[in-house]
């Protein structure tokens, strides 16, 4: 197979593998999803303090959720390793293709259960879970799942909740005392301009830490057809980068209204200059997580910055309604979802 992947050699792949082609839809879907259920988040703020309208704010976000995919991965490509390298599904590689595309059917089944009992969910956390409970079921116990990779998972709770918090208190505590002095209409002007570039550094960065986790599930796929059970030495091709990117752009571009003021307004009520506090401080932490290859929920690191944002003026102002949501998809996803791709695994075992 060499270092890197020909997209004729994958084409071929797909067309000699029904469960390749199966798992490269039910990657690709979700991706689609991820962009239009998560990537909102990056312009909610944007929206709800009018700097831009809906409609300019979601192709402005399709548009760098594109680059963010295409030019993070080939910058750093960390992120997918970690996805990559999370989990081994051993040496046969017809079986680990049946557990990653049983990994990938748990999200999609996790996510409509989820939805019903109206459970918060976050396709990071499922996918890694799924990954996981996969793992597990092939290997007949935790010898499946890389302990020095799944830590960073671990770390990126931490890092999402906490440092988006800390960041967004920080930048606004700052702003607020360097634009004291300023004339508050010449202030808002400006504020609106620069929030229009941190929402679009925050589209930017969420494409390159989502993008990233499922370039790195479709590089698993990809070698597993090939029959090579892992990633090693290989090379993530350009045309990879470009499928996921334009896939999670079109999943932007359908929207997220609902999304948006949830985010934007339900939780905490914002001001321009804070708007660009919390987008700028979500993007700096996304930066931070993906060049150390820390895969972490970009909407829970945006809420968290929020909330720190809003904390500045009063601890009152933030609705910790959303600080038990968050709580209640880690407590849910990790456990939830890695069931039912270990049930799903094994059920698709003694199938084919």
């Amino acid at each position: 197979m060499g270092d890197s992947v020909s997209f004729v050699q994958f084409w071929q792949a797909i067309l000699g593998s029904p469960v390749l082609l199966v798992t490269v839809l039910l990657t690709l879907g979700v991706i689609f999803v991820n962009g239009w259920t998560d990537a909102p988040n990056a312009i909610a703020t944007c929206v709800t303090t009018r700097c831009l309208s809906p409609r300019k704010a979601i192709l402005m976000s399709a548009a760098f959720n594109f680059l963010g995919v295409f030019v993070m991965t080939q910058i750093n490509s960390s992120v997918a390793s970690t996805i990559s390298n999370m989990v081994d599904f051993g040496d046969s590689t017809h079986e680990a293709l049946i557990a990653l595309c049983a990994a990938l059917l748990s999200i999609v089944v996790y996510s409509v259960a989820a939805s019903f009992f109206g459970i918060p969910t976050s396709e990071s956390h499922s996918l890694i879970a799924g990954l996981t409970g996969a793992a597990i079921a092939i290997q007949h116990g935790t010898d499946g799942v890389n302990g020095s990779e799944w830590v960073k998972v671990i770390y990126g709770l931490v890092l999402s909740l906490a440092l988006g918090f800390l960041t967004g208190w920080v930048i606004c505590k700052l702003v607020t005392i360097l634009c004291r002095a300023l004339d508050r209409r010449k202030a808002n002007r400006v504020f609106g301009y620069a929030q229009i570039a941190g929402a679009a550094a925050m589209s930017f960065m969420h494409g390159a830490q989502d993008g990233q986790k499922f370039i790195g599930v479709l590089f698993l796929g990809i070698a597993f057809a090939n029959n090579q059970n892992s990633v090693t030495g290989m090379e993530i091709p350009v045309w990879l980068m470009l499928l996921c990117s334009i896939v999670m752009g079109l999943g932007t571009s359908v929207g997220g209204e609902k999304i948006i003021k949830s985010v934007g307004m339900d939780m905490v009520k914002l001001e321009r200059y804070q708007g660009f506090c919390a987008d700028l401080s979500g993007a700096l932490c996304l930066l931070y997580s993906s060049l150390f290859g820390i895969p972490v929920s970009t909407t829970h690191t945006k809420t968290s910055a929020i909330m720190g944002v809003g904390a500045v003026k009063r601890i009152s102002a933030i609705n910790f309604g959303v600080v038990k949501d968050m709580m209640l998809t880690w407590i849910f996803t990790f456990p939830g979802c890695g069931l039912i791709s270990f049930v799903m695994a094994k059920i698709f075992m003694l199938i084919f």
